[in-house]
């Protein structure tokens, strides 16, 4: 009986270090874009359950993995592609208007950016739906960060 070859379980070897390997990598952001496709037409209630279970099975499965360098920036844009979600769906000036100031945001902040022309990726990094949909705002819609996740994996918290 050889031995098990690491690429087809996920994981390469570099050097003496566990690493998911970039297939593996690759499925994870092409199936992280799937979940937080701004026409998929759900609720974002539904798209955070399950984008929490498909991030808690892959980070148990891959979470053994000795690669942070990249977690902190995944999680960052995880979360700016919920802020994309939301803006898509709050779609009309007024209501974008409407939840942000609900949350805080300062009203010329709002106004200027629901009127805003740019695309909705370029408006979920501005500075009024970064104060309005804070990390802890997100994490309280249910939202899990993948940090906490490979943290926790590791034995840190």
């Amino acid at each position: 009986m050889g031995s098990i070859n690491p690429a087809l379980t996920g994981f390469t070897f570099r050097g003496t270090k566990l690493r998911w390997s970039d297939q593996a990598f690759d499925d994870f952001n092409h199936r992280i874009r799937r979940l937080t496709g701004r026409s998929w037409g759900v609720s974002m209630a539904y798209r955070i359950d399950k984008l929490a279970k498909y991030l808690r099975g892959w980070m148990n499965y891959f979470g053994i993995s000795d690669y942070y360098r990249p977690v902190p920036g995944l999680d960052q844009w995880l979360r700016r592609r919920i802020r994309m979600c939301y803006w898509k769906q709050w779609r009309r000036v007024r209501t974008k208007v409407r939840h942000l100031l609900a949350l805080r945001t300062s009203k010329r902040r709002a106004i200027l950016t629901a009127l805003s022309r740019k695309a909705y990726w370029h408006l979920s990094r501005t500075l009024a739906t970064q104060t309005g949909m804070t990390n802890k705002w997100l994490a309280d819609q249910g939202l899990v960060s993948i940090r906490d996740l490979w943290m926790k994996s590791h034995g840190y918290t």
